[in-house]
């Protein structure tokens, strides 16, 4: 297969960032994969794989070879009693399947619409919104590991989903290799291609309005029964008020974990700031709101050369150059901001904000 030299990565990197890959194959089958692991030239060489480009941050020109992740194709793969089984190919983009669902008279995955990214990627970082993450609506995944070639499936209690967090995201355990000399092990983070992911939704359908934007839509519209179209309508109207839209202004979304506390941790931080947004989890730990505490230490608006954060959201740093004819924020300028960041919210409330991106 053809593997392209010196490409360029600011189109396919959501913050506009200038970088360019050595190498890049254009993965659009399972095949592709595995004619480069057969190639003497590339099967040895590290890979770095790149879905849609929205939860990166490029430092610099991406040595490894680039496996640009094009495979596409959306079905229904099953029908049960209780829900419908629905499969995507992992180039797929994310709204765009999220959009198709409900056009098929299949809801569930409504509050995750306007989720920058592809469905490989969905699962690499369990993403989620308004009271939904991926997890919720997850069957299975094929992927292919990217030393031995085995294709395989996984479930959702192998993907290891947490908050923003999967088994893709971690490297295997150190020492541990097969008889190959490969690694091995839980993490799955360098080892792996996911090429399809399939979602069951539920056919006893419910809605999920727990979080107070949508509750305000509720109110404000007099709407106490909204259908899955009118959540989507909802869900986008937030987002596009509330976020910057990466086609316009270069930019990884949230950019900050909201991070977990104890009860205990949680009152020392409200004896300190009382006005401290916070939101109580099922199992009796809080979750804090790192927009509000980037917000507080005074960072919105606030830019390191062309890197800012943005006026409207202050848990999303932007590229204000992206799309212009200046270079743009460069990585290195993106990540000096979010540690800026990080040293006055540790200093203020003790809390290390964990980012979100992946920076390569």
């Amino acid at each position: 297969m053809l593997v392209e030299n010196h490409v360029s990565l600011q189109p396919y990197n959501t913050f506009g960032i200038v970088a360019k890959a050595l190498h890049l194959a254009r993965i659009r089958s399972e095949d592709d994969v595995l004619q480069l692991l057969a190639d003497p030239q590339w099967a040895a060489s590290p890979k770095f794989v790149l879905g849609g480009g929205s939860n990166i941050v490029l430092t610099g020109d991406v040595k490894p070879l680039v496996l640009k992740v094009e495979i596409l194709g959306k079905r229904l793969v099953q029908e049960t009693d209780k829900a419908w089984i629905v499969e995507a190919g992992a180039g797929e983009p994310w709204h765009e399947l999220v959009v198709w669902t409900l056009a098929q008279g299949w809801p569930g995955m409504e509050n995750m619409a306007l989720i920058p990214g592809t469905v490989g990627g969905a699962p690499v970082q369990n993403i989620g919104a308004y009271g939904l993450e991926l997890q919720d609506r997850f069957e299975s995944l094929d992927a292919i590991h990217l030393f031995t070639g085995q294709r395989f499936t996984l479930d959702a209690a192998q993907c290891g989903f947490g908050y923003r967090d999967s088994v893709f995201k971690h490297a295997p355990s150190v020492g541990t290799q097969d008889s190959g000399g490969y690694p091995i092990g839980l993490g799955l983070a360098g080892q792996a291609l996911i090429t399809r992911v399939r979602f069951s939704l539920p056919k006893r359908w419910q809605p999920e309005l727990g979080y107070l934007d949508l509750q305000k839509k509720m109110h404000d519209t007099g709407n106490r029964q909204p259908t899955p179209h009118t959540i989507l309508d909802w869900v986008c109207q937030i987002r596009r008020a509330k976020l910057p839209d990466p086609a316009v202004v270069g930019n990884a979304g949230s950019f900050f974990k909201n991070p977990t506390v104890s009860p205990e941790q949680c009152a020392d931080i409200i004896a300190r700031d009382p006005k401290l947004v916070y939101y109580e989890l099922p199992n009796g730990t809080l979750k804090l709101a790192a927009g509000w505490m980037v917000d507080a230490c005074g960072w919105k608006g606030k830019s390191i050369g062309q890197a800012a954060v943005y006026d409207k959201q202050a848990l999303v740093l932007i590229n204000r150059g992206a799309g212009t004819n200046t270079p743009g924020a460069t990585g290195g300028e993106v990540m000096t901001l979010a540690r800026a960041i990080q040293t006055s919210v540790y200093e203020r409330f003790g809390i290390l904000l964990e980012p979100e991106p992946v920076v390569v």
